[in-house]
């Protein structure tokens, strides 16, 4: 599935996206308190992160996206999880989006007006791992072969889940972007979408132009869209304006909340965007995106209004 969007762009307008998975965990009462973060329900709750899935299906959201951003086999084992059963539980999330969307799928209604949607297997930055907030520094203090072989394994693993495609989230540089791009060469059938973090309306977490991000991959067929994730929603625009002067690919966006996150300390601060999601939206699309959702403390609710707003421009 080289082009994985290309059936959905052709008959509606956005692809839409689903909203925060660990937040939702968490505002439905799991603890996650936990390095492992939302891969901590694979363990103690996965039938929460099914009912979790099917309830963006329903909302509208046509990729469910997999509770593995920050199941790595580095933070199994802290937990005194093997290697094998670290890949069963990887292999675990796919099964669990991939159950929600056949469940989903089989109600007639549901199937009206709706193509079947997809599965991405989410892969989290290097520093998601460190759970300290690196993830919205970078700057990592290891050479790309050692980030190479940090990646390798779990991209392996989430390769051949079954999951329709992968999802690059929350990437703060260009640097390990390129390098999840050139190990993603070693599957030749997968294809992935790339998010950035980014820390203004320019430049990624880690310093790099947006632009010349973009255009680092405009010859890379597996990578199937590019874009931004877990972002302030007011940084969106320009963003997205400068990736798109570089890049003829599918836009992404899917910012979180507008809140920020204090990784030391593992709480969220400050306010929300003043408008809901649905609104701001319309300004994503206008300056290019056209696959849209929702990063952390995003909520069912602000997929199914997504959806509304699109959904009458479905041919």
């Amino acid at each position: 599935m080289m082009r994985p969007f290309e059936e959905f762009l052709a008959v509606q307008p956005v692809v839409v996206l689903d909203g925060a998975l660990a937040t939702e965990l968490e505002r439905r009462g799991a603890d996650l308190r936990d390095p492992l973060w939302s891969a901590k329900c694979l363990i103690e709750r996965p039938d929460l992160i099914r009912a979790v899935h099917l309830d963006y299906f329903k909302a509208g959201a046509d990729v469910a996206t997999t509770a593995t951003y920050q199941a790595t086999f580095e933070a199994f084992l802290r937990r005194g999880i093997a290697h094998a059963e670290a890949a069963r539980l990887m292999r675990s999330a796919v099964t669990l989006a991939a159950a929600a969307r056949d469940e989903f799928w089989s109600a007639p209604d549901n199937r009206a007006g709706r193509l079947r949607p997809l599965v991405a297997a989410s892969v989290g930055p290097y520093g998601a791992m460190l759970a300290d907030g690196s993830e919205y520094r970078g700057h990592y203090a290891i050479d790309d072969d050692a980030l190479r072989d940090f990646h390798r394994p779990r991209l392996q693993v989430l390769a051949e889940s079954g999951a329709d495609l992968l999802a690059f989230e929350t990437i703060p540089s260009l640097r390990e972007a390129l390098i999840l791009a050139r190990l993603l060469e070693e599957f030749s059938s997968m294809s992935a979408w790339i998010g950035f973090s980014c820390q203004d309306g320019a430049r990624t977490c880690e310093g790099d132009d947006v632009g010349e991000c973009a255009a680092a991959f405009r010859g890379v067929d597996q990578v199937a869209a590019i874009g931004v994730n877990c972002t302030r929603p007011d940084y969106l625009v320009p963003l997205l304006r400068r990736m798109g002067r570089e890049t003829r690919k599918p836009l992404i966006a899917y910012p979180n909340s507008g809140e920020r996150y204090d990784g030391v300390a593992r709480v969220w601060l400050g306010a929300a965007a003043d408008l809901p999601f649905a609104d701001l939206s319309a300004a994503w699309f206008e300056a290019g995106a056209r696959i849209i959702g929702g990063c952390c403390r995003t909520t069912p609710r602000d997929i199914r209004a997504i959806h509304a707003r699109y959904a009458s421009a479905r041919s």
